[in-house]
């Protein structure tokens, strides 16, 4: 038996800590959080001091049962969890619940998982510091506290199985304003113009100029004016302008911008790139992924500058050291850099490839020199108006970082133009206009969030920290306050109008717009839950309360405040609040009257229904029951039109008869479908709308659906019918009492017999449960 037993939290970190670790040392998981708040009560005492009341979970009491037995047989005890305040607390509750020693037992923390670092660590043990424990018990109450009371609230108040958060409904409450401001945002028309010049070079020869004029032109009267005056103008350079500039290196990579340039670069979410980088750190390969610090550790810089000057020249090096600029930042942790700055691609899957050259370029980037530029600025006048035409461009002189990386610029930063090489020509030379156009432009509304930049504004507004982005931005979307989608935009007709020589022409073109990438977007129960909790509990929604909070736990980590005493600051008066939402709010439903059915003249209304968003005719008290219909994808309850809402209420469609029976179309909880035979067929999402599909059309759905089922179907067998053998999607299966078995690659699933089957449902029970992954409880 080892004389010293390690515990991590993943099974793969401890995989590749065991490669560094001799036959002295026993590495094994506690699978992430070994025990939790209990369900009942809150998990928390209030009447004393808001005392956490923690149980093992089912799932780790055989976990916990075997760390018991291999702590008590190991001579020390060492706890390797993550360095950040849930690493800390999880050290924390395995000294608790195994009850190790202080004699035996020694905290080591790292923040990347080499041969080096792992035995420095164990050179330098300490012990658990409960500051840091508290902060996080703290920040596990508090969000306790907070959705266990207000979640009941909008049970009552809005709909059942609702839930509300600290972080997750602020967040929400960012979504929900913005898109206001976006529904609220009327375009306004302006035109931009630009001209194509023939210009004489330095060396004589003929050249060709675009510029742009320097200021908008608002209308078409404005337009025609100017293109007038430009008629009988002549056109000359007024002034070449060349400055030298240059382009600094961005920053190391923390969580957030990491999440940042991943979603920009290769389309990745916020989980997705969290889950790739934690692979990477747990395979030795990067430093610690959950970190708001820009700093870089001596040796990390000295391995730079070595790798940098053998790969590219001393000219490309050049020492920096980052500073962050954001508040309570853990500048002792290290940016996130690869473990080894020799090597520039590691082996994994495509994703980690990915990701791992990223972060490897980032930093190497990060220690080079800037890139120098010349920026040349040409500018056109004339005589008969005062407007300028500019032409800008760039010259790259010495490529310095850009050599390895380009940071990927924001969607919504981008410009029509970028900027070219330009004609060396003189000022006071001439220019002859050759075309100029004006393009009807519209102005834009405000952008909607995607995933990362939302990640971006909470970390401005101090809502949050590393290792919250991803739980929360997930969690806001699972809950169904949010949706994370592409739509298609619009077409629209813009006007051009151009001069050529002395002939003015207008012509039209149409143009796409207002398409949507990826985008959050708030749902309609989304917005009222929104609203209601904004209405009855500003100081929750409040971003600088939100943000305070997080400043509270600061405190807490640095020993500077008792956790009990903060939580009991902010309960008393929170609590005090929810009895009297409960006792004197108005159920809300976000209830608008449209308008009457031209039918029944009663009146038409949207609201959140038990199912979501639906339309009503009627009222409950009228002695013919209301009828429902559910919104369509896309349709919202404070934008749906009367219009709109009567087509909804043409659902059900009877399309007509096929093999003697009635075809219908609908749309229910779940989405359109094809009613036939008392047997449901759903329609092709983005292909087939409920409103216009046809018999034919619901015949071929009903076609694909019967060989889809048959397909599936392997064999049924008579003398017990509850045993199958199906086709899925990830190949055949036995199908036995609502549980899935699997069937050996070398077995034909065609030629099973029924006792075949049962065997392989009894080796399938006997089979351990395979153990989820470490997760650390979301904030």
């Amino acid at each position: 038996m080892a004389e010293n037993l390690v515990i991590v939290e993943s099974p793969a970190k401890a995989k590749t800590i065991e490669k560094f670790l001799g036959k002295d040392f026993l590495v094994k998981s506690s699978f992430g959080h070994i025990r939790d708040l209990e369900k009942k009560n809150y998990g928390i005492d209030i009447e004393n001091n808001y005392r956490p009341n923690y149980i093992v979970s089912e799932d780790k009491k055989k976990v916990v049962a075997e760390l018991k037995k291999l702590a008590k047989q190991a001579k020390m005890v060492w706890i390797a969890s993550d360095e950040d305040r849930e690493g800390e607390a999880i050290a924390w509750h395995l000294a608790e619940v195994l009850k190790l020693k202080p004699e035996n037992t020694k905290r080591i923390v790292f923040h990347e998982i080499t041969k080096k670092a792992i035995l420095k660590a164990i050179e330098t043990p300490r012990d658990i510091n409960i500051d840091l424990v508290n902060a996080q018990q703290a920040r596990r109450v508090l969000d306790r506290l907070v959705g266990f009371e207000l979640s009941p609230v909008l049970w009552k108040k809005v709909k059942p199985s609702l839930s509300a958060g600290r972080v997750q409904s602020v967040s929400v409450r960012l979504l929900v304003e913005q898109e206001m401001k976006i529904r609220a945002f009327k375009p306004e028309s302006y035109f931009k113009t630009s001209g194509l010049f023939n210009v004489t070079d330095v060396k004589g020869k003929t050249a060709q100029l675009i510029a742009e004029l320097n200021t908008r032109l608002k209308d078409e009267d404005g337009v025609m004016s100017f293109l007038e005056s430009c008629k009988s103008a002549q056109f000359k350079i007024a002034d070449v302008i060349t400055k030298p500039a240059k382009k600094t290196p961005p920053a190391p990579f923390t969580t957030s911008t990491l999440q940042q340039e991943a979603s920009r670069k290769f389309g990745f979410s916020v989980a997705q790139t969290m889950a790739v980088a934690q692979r990477l750190y747990e395979a030795g390969k990067i430093t610690y992924m959950r970190t708001d610090s820009l700093n870089l550790s001596g040796e990390a810089i000295s391995a730079a500058e070595k790798t940098i000057k053998a790969n590219y020249g001393d000219k490309y090096h050049k020492k920096r050291i980052f500073k962050s600029k954001i508040k309570g930042a853990q500048e002792a942790h290290e940016a996130i850099r690869p473990s080894y700055m020799d090597k520039p691609d590691v082996a994994g899957s495509a994703q980690e490839k990915k990701l791992y050259n990223l972060i490897w370029k980032r930093t190497i980037a990060s220690q080079m020199s800037d890139a120098g530029l010349e920026k040349t600025t040409i500018s056109i006048s004339n005589n008969n108006n005062p407007h300028l035409f500019n032409a800008q461009g760039e010259v790259l002189i010495f490529d310095g970082f850009l050599k390895v990386y380009i940071e990927t610029a924001e969607d919504d930063q981008q410009t029509e133009t970028a900027a070219g090489l330009l004609p060396a020509v003189k000022a006071d030379t001439d220019a002859i206009a050759d075309k100029i156009n004006a393009y009807q432009r519209f102005t834009n509304h405000p952008p909607r969030f995607t995933e990362a930049s939302l990640v971006k504004k909470l970390e401005e507004l101090g809502i949050g920290r590393p290792s919250t982005y991803a739980p929360t931005i997930s969690t806001i979307q699972n809950r169904g306050y949010v949706e994370k989608e592409s739509r298609e935009g619009s077409k629209r007709d813009s006007i051009v109008i151009a001069l050529k020589g002395n002939e003015i022409k207008k012509s039209k073109k149409t143009e796409g717009f207002g398409a949507e990438k990826n985008k959050l977007f708030p749902t309609d129960i989304g917005i009222v839950v929104t609203n209601f909790l904004v209405t009855h509990f500003k100081e929750i929604m409040n971003y600088n309360f939100t943000a305070r909070v997080e400043k509270d736990f600061d405190e807490i980590a640095d020993g500077k405040c008792e956790w009990s005493n903060m939580i009991d600051d902010f309960y008393k008066p929170f609590h005090k609040q929810v009895d009297i939402t409960v006792e004197t709010s108005e159920r809300t439903t976000g209830e608008r009257i449209l308008g009457e059915d031209p039918k029944t003249g009663k009146p038409i209304s949207v609201r959140i229904g038990r199912y979501g968003p639906m339309a009503q005719i009627g009222k409950a008290d009228d002695e013919e029951k209301p009828t429902f219909a559910a919104l369509r994808k896309n349709q919202n309850i404070d934008t749906i039109t009367l219009e709109e809402a009567i087509d909804l209420f043409k659902l059900p469609r009877t399309l007509g008869n096929y093999e003697d029976k009635t075809v219908v179309a609908a749309i229910g909880r779940f989405g359109p479908y094809i009613r036939h035979d008392s047997k449901f067929v759903s329609l092709k999402k983005d292909v087939d709308d409920p409103m216009e599909v046809d018999l034919e059309r619901a015949i071929v759905l009903i076609e694909e659906k019967r060989k889809a089922d048959r397909e599936k179907v392997i064999q049924i067998f008579d003398e017990d019918p509850v045993i199958s053998v199906l086709n899925g999607r990830w190949g055949p299966y036995i199908s036995f009492n609502k549980k899935n078995y699997k069937i050996p690659k070398t077995t034909d699933p065609t030629k099973l017999t029924l006792e075949d089957c049962k065997k392989l449902i009894a080796d399938g029970d006997k089979q351990p449960k395979k153990k989820k992954p470490p997760r650390k409880s979301s904030k």
